[in-house]
């Protein structure tokens, strides 16, 4: 195996090399290597990275599964309050994995202002909500206090801002229609201290974020009623898995959604981007396989007095196709260290300066986010060096056709 290792290192390192046929060849294949690893490492981490970024938004502002009454099932407005008296609140520990719950009440709205007006969700939360979540996305002022007395301090989208007019520290009037719609609507006069810009519109253009007592008063609520629960999972890929387990642990009178339910055509539309990488990488791996067959075919012909050399001197048709396994096996992995390299490269610059921005509208994200996952680079590679390896055993298979004494005499 050694012999057969110098052997092969010696036909890309001898000094004739570079003038020889098969150099340009050769550097083909390398390169094609190379920008074939560029295209599969960028990607998986443009396309996981999208759809880490908008699951993360979704859940910021619903939590991953939804408790609710099976009247509000449907609806984005809390219609019948449900007691915060729960088994699973405020600790869920009957089903494990569960990171956090809180309690939410949402009211349907109006804003109006002095050149504006725009309908809104009041979402009121209480003091045990995951400001967390939406900390990124806060772009002027800070979170709403909840922690004392019921204040009027809210937090709103920079998209309503703008389209209002509004910034931190106006006051504002939002009109709430009362129950069955009879009477005056009641008016609520809120103080903007905080603005946030998810880059999901959906969200933008609805959420106004304010205290639950709010809705609870304006609803004529008891004290301790809520609309729904927001439950949050540690890990994502296991949200059917325990959104049934939730389902199955809380009282039958209650129902419960996972945001994969509740936002089924927004899911949907993730799952293509697996199916696009899956396309990239088989084109990208083909492409590299023939690039690296023509390779070792020239580099076979080019070298036809040395296989009939070895051969007369002993050495069986196997021994003298690990040579050429090996020369290709060091090509392909040349062509990694490169591609690898300017990939990651490319991706951290995106990843700290976000140079490619992409339309909010249509993709929910203002920057195209990555997501560098160093397993998954590591299984593109090694499946590329066996695929590809796996593929040049047939044009290898030429040298055991070669006869020693033609070979010899060939020129």
């Amino acid at each position: 195996m050694n012999l057969e290792y110098f052997i092969a290192r010696r036909l890309v390192t001898a000094k004739n090399h570079k003038s020889s046929i098969s150099a340009p060849i050769i550097k083909i294949a390398i390169i094609a290597i190379a920008i074939g690893i560029i295209m599969m490492v960028i990607a998986v981490a443009t396309g996981v990275g999208l759809q880490d970024k908008i699951r993360e938004k979704v859940s910021a502002f619903n939590g991953h599964v939804i408790i609710s009454n099976f009247d509000d099932n449907q609806s984005e407005v809390s219609v019948e309050p449900l007691s915060i008296k729960q088994p699973f609140y405020p600790k869920f520990t009957s089903v494990p994995g569960i990171d956090h719950i809180q309690a939410v009440a949402s009211k349907a709205g109006i804003i109006r202002t002095e050149k504006a007006f725009d309908g809104i969700v009041f979402k009121g939360v209480g003091k045990e909500y995951k400001w967390d979540v939406l900390d990124e996305y806060i772009v002027a002022g800070r979170k709403p206090n909840l922690n004392g007395a019921l204040n009027n301090e809210v937090m709103l989208s920079e998209y309503l801002a703008n389209r209002l007019e509004l910034k931190v520290g106006d006051e504002f009037n939002t009109y709430f229609m009362k129950e069955g719609g009879n009477g005056m609507p009641n008016l609520r006069r809120f103080k903007l201290v905080g603005i946030y810009n998810s880059g999901f519109q959906e969200f933008d253009a609805a959420y106004l974020i304010g205290d639950i007592r709010h809705v609870q008063r304006i609803n004529k609520w008891k004290d301790g009623q809520v609309g729904s629960f927001e439950v949050f999972i540690d890990d994502f890929n296991k949200i059917d898995e325990k959104g049934k387990e939730i389902y199955d642990a809380i009282p039958s009178t209650l129902e419960s959604r996972t945001i994969k339910e509740k936002y089924f055509n927004i899911f949907e539309w993730l799952t293509l981007f697996d199916v696009n990488i899956m396309v990239i990488i088989i084109i990208m791996v083909i492409v590299a396989t023939i690039n690296m067959i023509v390779a070792l075919l020239v580099l076979i012909l080019e070298r036809t007095q040395m296989v009939g050399m070895l051969k007369a001197l002993g050495a069986t048709n196997w021994s003298v196709r690990k040579i050429f396994l090996y020369n290709a096996a060091y090509l392909i992995i040349k062509g990694l260290l490169w591609g690898n390299g300017i990939s990651i490269g490319l991706l951290l610059i995106q990843k700290y300066f976000g140079i490619i921005k992409l339309p909010p509208e249509n993709y929910y994200v203002s920057v195209a986010p990555v997501t560098i996952d160093i397993p998954a680079i590591l299984l593109i590679n090694a499946g590329t060096i066996i695929v590809c390896l796996t593929l040049l055993l047939i044009p290898s298979y030429i040298i055991t056709k070669i006869s020693p004494v033609k070979a010899l005499r060939f020129d």
